[in-house]
């Protein structure tokens, strides 16, 4: 009980959505170089590539997630952090390994990073349009406001996250096994986004498509809704 009772405190400053934002933001400043070339077989080679990283990610959340009781809360925020920077260097080189290497923005690894986890958060960024994935060039503004409704959806995870390292080893293969899960998720964002064609769009456009052409997609939703 007093283990809780401490670490609860710790919480809001180790991983608000402040924080997670800014840290998005900066995150996102530099897009990881890739030495992949482009692949004769680009969907098999990308799948090998997400295996690994999904490997990685297992690997690294766990670790971070082994400190017991409040110390643990601690390493929320630079475990977030150590895993999207695995899932960044995989997104790059998915995109390379799909003759996309040139083209990879920010905007475009913005939205494989975290669809999967706050899809409503990117609508004003990327948008599904048939065969076509709209992409609108994002200004700091634009980019601050996805920024911060994610840093929303991920703050109540890390709550998860964090209340789960009061548990020693069980706690961390957990944190672990979501790691892989969550780095699952963004590299069938990346390989859906780097096999199908990409229009990318000013700022001053909007990625807004009538409603008959975008694809719904109802697994996402009801993710985002809870179920």
């Amino acid at each position: 009980m007093s283990a809780t009772m401490t670490a609860s405190p710790t919480t809001p400053s180790a991983a608000s959505p402040q924080r997670i934002a800014q840290t998005i933001l900066d995150f996102l400043a530099e897009i990881p170089h890739s030495s992949e070339l482009p692949s004769d077989r680009p969907r098999a080679r990308s799948e090998a590539i997400a295996l690994a990283a999904r490997r990685k990610a297992f690997l690294a959340s766990a670790s971070l997630s082994l400190p017991p009781g409040p110390a643990g809360w601690l390493t929320v925020l630079p475990e977030l952090v150590a895993i999207w920077k695995i899932q960044a260097k995989m997104v790059a080189d998915i995109a390379a390994a799909c003759g996309r290497r040139s083209t990879l923005t920010r905007e475009q690894m913005l939205y494989c990073l975290f669809r999967h986890a706050a899809a409503q958060a990117l609508r004003d960024i990327a948008v599904r349009a048939g065969e076509r994935l709209i992409v609108r060039q994002a200004g700091a503004q634009a980019l601050r406001t996805a920024a911060e409704r994610i840093g929303s959806k991920l703050a109540q995870r890390a709550l998860g996250s964090g209340a789960a390292r009061l548990l020693p080893v069980l706690g961390a293969m957990g944190v672990g096994a979501y790691a892989w899960y969550d780095t699952r998720q963004v590299s069938r964002t990346a390989i859906d986004m780097f096999t199908r064609e990409i229009e990318i769009v000013g700022e001053s456009r909007s990625t807004e498509v009538p409603a008959r052409r975008i694809e719904r997609d109802r697994a996402q939703d009801a993710r985002e809704a809870g179920l």
